[in-house]
């Protein structure tokens, strides 16, 4: 299926890891060019050099911290001729509401909440004035489609996040910009495979035998992350240019289910 990609320009958030380098991945097979930004440097370029090699594509790493909107500025400018924008960094502490202090509910919002609101609005100009784009925010399923109270500070911002893609994507196609967004579920990260690694040797099973505790999860596993990306890729692509203001869930049906945990 021809996705009419090469040759695109796309910032990637969190694209030194997870489902950020997947996306990075696919976007490369298809063509395009990258911008990846992560906090790690040395990170980015572990994940950029093999796609510039595989690939032959322009991957462009900036380190720096979203959160911070000098940087979200910066970033902006740097890469004001992208095509597409994946809103993808950002890691929110679990915790119920009184094990959560306004400390870490600021910090964490203010990389994957106002950093991607930020981003969005930074990048939004530049794509009104040529008259096309694409946002796609990586957003989850924990307050996207289900309230978790041990969950309570990602929830809440995920909620903000779904109905502030939903609101801007109901009016950017008049500037001809889609916006949509992406409600993962649980996917087989670096975060989660080191939580499942810590609760199998919790229990006396060796942790590269983690897989053994999934058996309550969809399919009896995680999504991975190459999943998530296919998805990102065909939302970013002309197949689905009549998409916009909506997110769209991958969690094997998990949220269905009405709890996560």
């Amino acid at each position: 299926m021809e996705l009419g990609l090469k040759n695109k320009t796309a910032i990637i958030t969190g694209g030194s890891r997870g489902i950020g380098e997947a996306i990075a991945g696919r976007l490369a097979e298809e063509g395009c060019q990258l911008h990846l930004v992560a906090r790690s440097g040395d990170d980015l370029e572990a994940t950029a050099s093999p796609i510039r090699e595989q690939y032959k594509v322009s991957v462009q790493t900036h380190s720096m911290d979203l959160a911070e909107s000098r940087n979200v500025s910066r970033l902006a400018e740097l890469a004001s001729n992208a095509d597409i924008l994946i809103n993808n960094a950002g890691a929110i502490p679990a915790g119920a509401l009184q094990s959560v202090d306004e400390g870490t509910w600021r910090t964490a919002w203010d990389l994957k909440v106002y950093g991607y609101i930020n981003l969005c609005r930074a990048m939004y100009t530049h794509m009104q004035k040529r008259g096309s784009g694409v946002i796609i925010n990586v957003i989850g399923i924990a307050g996207g489609e289900v309230e978790e109270f041990n969950y309570i500070t990602g929830t809440t911002g995920n909620a903000g996040l779904a109905a502030f893609t939903r609101a801007l994507g109901s009016g950017s196609p008049a500037d001809n910009i889609r916006v949509v967004g992406i409600n993962p579920g649980l996917t087989a990260t670096d975060r989660l495979v080191s939580l499942m690694k810590q609760n199998a040797e919790a229990r006396g099973i060796e942790p590269e035998n983690w897989r053994q505790l999934t058996g309550d999860m969809p399919f009896g596993r995680p999504a991975e992350p190459a999943e998530v990306a296919d998805l990102a890729v065909f939302l970013a692509s002309e197949r689905a240019a009549y998409m916009s203001g909506t997110v769209v869930t991958i969690d094997g049906g998990l949220s269905a289910r009405g709890k996560l945990f």
